[in-house]
Parts: C-alpha cells; sequence; structure tokens
C-alpha cells in the first residue's frame, strides 16, 4: 500500500512550506519507518531547514534501507562537508562511484571537496570526468571554472565560469524580459542593462566594468544594483543610470540587450595584464565625510576593523573570527586608533570595555555612508567580506585576513597581494583555524605601516619652506 505521508510532504514542498512538510514527514515515519522514501524526503526538507545533522541521519537511514542508492551516499557526503566531517565525505562520494562510475554529480562533488582541501590536481580531474560523461553538467563547469581562475588560468576559466548561472539564483535576471540577453554583440549605438548576481562584494568588484562597455560603443548603459548599494553606485563612472533592484521594472524592455555582471570579464577576455584597475572608480559621498569628521577626529593612525562576515555564508565559520580576542596583538601597537565598522542583523556582543576600539555601527545606514567613512581612514583590517572589496574600489589601503578552507577563488593562490586591488594585501592561515600566525604577523605589519608614516609626514615637514 502507497505511503499516504509521502504525497502530504510532496503536497507541502509544491507550495515551498519546507517546516510543514518536513513535520509531515517526521509524523509518517513513526509509522513507516522502514520507507526510504519518505526518509528521503525528510531529508531534503531538513537540508532546507539547514538541519544538517538531522538530515545527515535521514540519509544514513535510507543507506541502510536501500544501500545501492548511489545518490544517498553522494547527498550524505555533502552534509558531512557542511558538519567539518571531510574524510567520510570523501569516503561516501567515492562509495557511491564504486555504485555508479559515471555519476556525474559525485565526481563533481568529490572535485569540489578536493579542491577545498588543497588537492587541486585531484580536483581538476575530477571535474573534466564529470563532463566528459555529462558535458552540460552545469555544477562541474562552474566548479572547474572557479578552480581555473583561483590558479590564474583565466581564458578557460570565464567561459567555464558561466556554468553558474544555471545552479545559483539570480534574483537580478529579468525573467520576462523583450531584450536579448548580449553574448558579446558590437555595441555602437546599441543600449545595455547590467543586472546583479550572486553577493554585494561581488557587485563591488566587477561594477568597475561599465566604463569599459562605455569604450565599447554602448550609447545607454544602465545598472541595476541592490538597493543598499544605490547611493554608492550612483558615483560610478560609465553608468548613464542607476536604479535599485527593488524598483526594476519596465526600463528592461527599452534596452537593446541585458547582461549579468560577472558575465563582464569573460566578454571582455580578462587576464592578470588587463583587469580595469583604474582605482577609485567608486567615490564617498563629500557631505556624508565631512558630517562623519568629528568622529574620526585626532591623532594617530587610523584603522578600522571588521571581523565577522554575513553569518548566512556557508563558510561563515572559517572565513569569521571568533571574537575581537583573536585581534589582541594589534591593541598593543602604540600610536593607533582602531574604530569598528561591524553591522550585523544578528546581535553581536558590544565592545569589553578596556578595548582602543569605537564603535562607527550606529553612524552606517547603507554603503555611503561606509563609503565616506573608510575614505577617512588609513587602513581597513578585515576578513573576507564586502566592505574588503568597497575599501579596494575605494582605493584606501586594506589587510584582509583570509581562511585556510574554501579561501574564495577571486584571492588566488598564494599570493599576498591581488591584481584586483592594488592597495590591498593578503594575510593567509597557514592551516586551519590557525588565525594567531596572520594576525602576528598583521600586528608586525601594522608597527612599521605606523612609523613609515611617520617618517614620510616628518620628511615632508622638513621640505616644507
Amino acid at each position: 500500500m502507497a505511503n499516504p505521508f509521502v504525497s502530504e510532504v510532496e503536497k507541502q514542498l509544491l507550495l515551498g512550506d519546507f517546516p510543514e512538510a518536513l513535520r509531515i514527514a517526521r509524523m509518517g515515519l513513526a509509522l513507516y519507518c522502514d520507507d526510504p522514501a519518505l526518509w528521503e524526503f525528510a531529508a531534503n526538507c531538513a537540508t532546507q531547514l539547514a538541519d544538517y545533522a538531522y538530515a545527515a541521519t535521514c540519509w544514513q537511514r535510507v543507506i541502510e534501507l536501500a544501500p545501492s542508492t548511489a545518490y544517498a551516499y553522494s547527498d550524505l557526503g555533502i552534509l558531512l562537508e557542511r558538519l567539518d566531517r571531510s574524510a567520510e565525505a570523501e569516503a561516501l562520494y567515492r562509495t557511491a562511484l564504486q555504485l555508479s562510475p559515471n555519476y556525474a554529480a559525485a565526481h563533481s562533488n568529490l572535485g569540489a571537496l578536493l579542491a577545498d582541501l588543497g588537492r587541486e590536481p585531484e580536483a581538476e580531474a575530477c571535474y573534466r570526468t564529470a563532463l566528459a560523461i555529462e558535458p552540460d553538467f552545469q555544477p562541474a563547469r562552474m566548479n572547474l571554472g572557479l578552480l581555473l581562475l583561483m590558479q590564474e588560468r583565466f581564458a578557460e576559466g570565464w567561459p567555464l565560469y558561466e556554468g553558474r548561472l544555471f545552479v545559483h539564483a539570480t534574483p537580478g535576471t529579468p525573467s520576462n524580459a523583450s531584450c536579448r540577453q548580449w553574448q558579446g554583440e558590437p555595441l555602437p549605438g546599441k543600449s545595455i542593462l547590467v543586472v546583479p548576481e550572486q553577493g554585494l562584494g561581488d557587485a563591488i568588484q566587477f561594477c568597475r566594468y561599465l566604463p569599459w562597455l562605455k569604450a565599447q560603443g554602448a550609447s545607454r548603459v544602465t545598472l541595476v544594483c541592490w538597493p543598499s548599494q544605490l547611493a554608492l553606485m550612483e558615483t560610478l563612472a560609465g553608468a548613464d543610470e542607476v536604479i535599485s533592484l527593488a524598483d526594476l521594472k519596465p526600463p528592461i524592455g527599452n534596452h537593446d540587450y541585458w547582461t549579468f555582471l560577472l558575465s563582464l570579464p569573460l566578454h571582455a577576455r580578462t587576464d592578470l595584464t588587463n583587469i580595469p584597475a583604474q582605482i577609485p572608480y567608486l567615490l564617498p559621498d563629500a557631505v556624508r565625510v565631512a558630517a562623519q569628521a568629528t568622529l574620526l577626529a585626532g591623532d594617530g593612525l587610523r584603522v578600522g576593523i571588521v571581523w565577522r562576515g554575513n553569518p548566512q555564508h556557508l563558510n561563515d565559520g572559517d572565513r569569521s573570527l571568533p571574537g575581537l580576542a583573536v585581534l589582541a596583538p594589534l591593541w598593543s601597537v602604540a600610536g593607533v586608533r582602531f574604530f569598528s565598522l561591524q553591522k550585523s542583523d544578528d546581535l553581536l556582543p558590544g565592545v569589553p570595555s578596556g578595548l582602543p576600539l569605537l564603535d562607527l555601527a550606529p553612524a552606517i545606514d547603507d554603503f555611503s555612508d561606509t563609503a565616506a567613512l573608510l575614505s577617512q581612514l588609513d587602513l581597513l583590517i578585515t576578513v573576507d567580506t564586502a566592505i574588503a572589496h568597497l575599501a579596494g574600489a575605494l582605493g584606501v589601503p586594506c589587510w584582509i585576513l583570509l581562511p585556510y578552507f574554501k579561501t574564495d577563488w577571486r584571492w588566488l593562490r598564494g599570493r599576498n597581494d591581488n591584481p584586483w586591488y592594488p592597495k590591498t594585501r593578503l594575510f593567509r592561515q597557514p592551516k586551519r583555524g590557525d588565525w594567531e600566525s596572520p594576525v602576528a604577523e598583521m600586528a608586525i605589519a601594522l608597527s612599521l605601516l605606523k612609523t613609515q608614516i611617520a617618517d614620510a609626514k616628518t620628511s615632508q615637514s622638513r621640505r616644507r619652506p
């Protein structure tokens, strides 16, 4: 007899109600504990709700009931990766491939894990095997593209990275656009709409391509941006009009083409020699700068601090610092004044008393406020988050603390500089979880920077008539 709970779960999933679907699935499992299909539904619902531990338990049960189900091993492997159980995840992917050698998704998933573990030649082989089996398997295309971009193999990487458009949701996509998606056609006399995708930092990094579009002869370039970046993006050269994503309506049809922002490097044939680096390409608002000047007034080197990123990011546990105490070696550098630019939708603990750190978060409502504050700093120290891109775009010196595990592709491999942002310096973990080493290195560098700036000011004053 068919399990009636399965159809009820499916109904809730069609409605997008994952909590209710999971509730019904768990109720059904009390009566049909040997139904692998119901366990699978429960696993998928729990995954959507980020209850990875329970989802893993469900997939384990599916494997017990149907041990030849290859995709159950692969999906369990994904969950164990998120639970920091990499060795077990690798074993599960390999079991899935033993059961189904032509399983493209398992090859790609194994490749992604190996790339995160720094085993890049093995990862590349996995991705290429997946694409040999299924040439249009977009996750493998995207993952291989990311790996090649990180290795500075841009010519092959950019076309493969287009696979992301089939993998990630793109809220800026003009679903009913009457104009065509731009594929590199000649632009003289044509108008083009540029839509955002992915994160806030991506928008800041790649908006630099708007002047390039104008240089290709586009008669009108319209940039769509995230609402919190509207005032900031209005300072960008190359955009004839900037529209908030919240207001994106009929103007789409008034253009000849539309394109995704992160597809522009592909069409520009970007490599290390021709990255648009007209820094700054975003500017602070003079009125906001003047209004905030008193917050930063005083002597000493002015250094901004951001120690946490987006808590919704899958790698936030590795990217963000566990707390301000990690940065303790910096506080001992004399002659430096620290300012917190940390913003979060979650409640954060207050700055401990006694720390030489002034909280500027109350003065920040949007990215233009942040830009005005950054422009008055001598240096920003941050983890990998959107403000690092903003500092780079403004030409503000920035030092970024990077995790060893799942380092983002744009910071490349084995470099302490970055061609996208000439005034940015990278401090990398030598091993996973070790923030002590890069922070100690950073404290030494901060002391040297303070001395260099002081010496430069002294030399300048001596040269005055």
